[in-house]
């Protein structure tokens, strides 16, 4: 869908006291824990150590406290960089409506679901939740408006869907991609690669 994209190294936020625990954090947050900001100040060495700088990378995160503090300090070890973060709502996690704040395993045994759904499945049973289709939309747009490489601070589902759509890919294809923390996802040239730091 998205052809001739630029550069993008695609991060997810640090490890939260929320993930740690296994809760859907949706909209709301939680602080990063020592793992979390630790995973962060790797990232931004490794990028500096990529030569990724603010003359060649715009910085974008969404506006949720977790995905700002990991853009902080991803920016902080980086130094002597120091980028501009730029805000972008169109980049925060999907809302899980009425299982905020819930563990999966509590929501998989009050729901009757299996743990063998994929991650798909799970969040098209969300209810009062967003749509995986308007996580889609709205980061479709983002991706049309970009104006050159960029680092992109997100969400775990987000940022599964964002490199799905960067692949032009169609949604169903999310399951093929790798998740986790700590990681930068690129996306260049139609390809995606994980670099570890």
């Amino acid at each position: 869908m998205h052809g001739n994209l630029p550069d993008l190294l695609i991060v997810r936020h640090g490890e939260t006291e929320w993930n740690r625990m296994g809760r859907l954090q949706g909209d709301l947050d939680s602080p990063l824990t020592d793992l979390g900001r630790d995973q962060a100040t790797a990232i931004g060495q490794c990028l500096a150590s990529l030569g990724v700088t603010p003359q060649s990378h715009d910085l974008y995160a969404s506006p949720l406290g977790r995905a700002r503090d990991t853009a902080r300090l991803i920016n902080a070890a980086a130094r002597p960089l120091d980028w501009l973060t730029i805000e972008d709502a169109r980049l925060r996690e999907i809302s899980v409506g009425d299982w905020t704040g819930l563990a999966r395993s509590e929501i998989l045994d009050r729901h009757g679901l299996g743990d063998d759904l994929d991650f798909l499945e799970f969040y098209r049973s969300v209810p009062g939740g967003e749509t995986l289709t308007s996580v889609a939309d709205r980061v479709d747009r983002f991706l049309a408006g970009l104006r050159g490489p960029a680092v992109v601070v997100t969400h775990g589902v987000t940022s599964l869907i964002l490199r799905t759509r960067a692949l032009g890919w169609d949604l169903d294809r999310a399951v093929e991609l790798p998740g986790g923390q700590g990681v930068i996802h690129r996306i260049s040239k139609g390809q995606h690669t994980e670099i570890t730091p």
